[in-house]
């Protein structure tokens, strides 16, 4: 349905929007995608890598450590993901200021690093409850007396060979966080920059795209269909961009919600 979605729009953009506008669409949507790809990816890393960290620390008794790391991960869980996401941008917009990060793909990196920091816990949280509830079964304890290594248990009997349908369904939920996120703090973003960074060189994505004056415009003109329900003709045609950009921005998060949907009730993903 996306794939088809996204083809049918821009087999229409193709015969009725300029080629720059449409470029910009085009640009907009795959640097979108890049970078909630990739935010998703570095979830997975550092929430694989957190989760395991927190059952070997407490399966150890190392305090210490522990309490070090559950502050770290309360001090990000307590703020709201989308001001973390707002937080990396306010920096981003501080070090192209400086100068210090000048070129796009830098700067769709930070993007996609500060989305990850921001919705990582929620793959670590699923790791975490994937091993207490292989541990209340006592597999771990089984299998160690079998003489296999920790770390393989984890890693590779649990987390590979037995969670990796919880970790795809939650992977396939979070890009969808991150799209959303990225998307909503984007546009607060670039309504709001200063004239010097508005001016610099910042990754077009459906959010600073939706944010731009044409679009918005073209947004604005759906209020006449209130009045004159005809104009929807003219909508199509002559208001493209807008309405382009605000069409993958939710088509793609109703489908990817559909998605993690439809691929837990297949899988019968519905205990720990």
């Amino acid at each position: 349905m996306w794939c088809a979605g996204i083809g049918c729009l821009f087999l229409w953009d193709e015969i009725f929007l300029n080629a720059p506008a449409f470029d910009r669409v085009r640009a907009a949507l795959f640097n979108t995608l890049v970078s909630g790809a990739g935010a998703v990816f570095l979830s997975l890393v550092l929430g694989w890598a957190s989760g395991a960290a927190f059952f070997l620390l407490e399966q150890r008794r190392a305090r210490y450590s522990f309490a070090l790391l559950s502050l770290v991960a309360n001090a990000i869980r307590s703020l709201p993901q989308v001001v973390l996401v707002l937080v990396g941008y306010v920096l981003l917009n501080q070090l192209i200021l400086a100068e210090i990060i000048r070129s796009e793909t830098a700067q769709l990196a930070w993007v996609t690093v500060t989305v990850s920091v921001a919705v990582f816990l929620e793959v670590s949280d699923t790791i975490r409850s994937r091993l207490e509830y292989f541990r209340s079964l006592e597999f771990i304890d089984a299998m160690l007396c079998c003489g296999i290594s920790e770390s393989r248990i984890i890693h590779r009997e649990i987390l590979w060979r037995n969670s990796r349908e919880h970790l795809l369904h939650k992977l396939i939920a979070l890009f969808g966080v991150a799209i959303f996120l990225q998307c909503s703090v984007d546009f607060i973003v670039s309504v709001g920059l200063s004239t010097n960074v508005s001016l610099s060189n910042v990754p077009l994505t459906l959010g600073s795209l939706l944010a731009s004056v044409d679009s918005k415009q073209d947004i604005l003109a759906l209020s006449n269909l209130f009045s004159d329900p005809a104009y929807i003709t003219e909508i199509v045609v002559r208001h493209l961009q807008g309405v382009s950009a605000a069409f993958c921005i939710v088509f793609t998060l109703v489908c990817f919600f559909m998605i993690a949907n439809g691929y837990a009730r297949s899988r019968r993903l519905n205990g720990p």
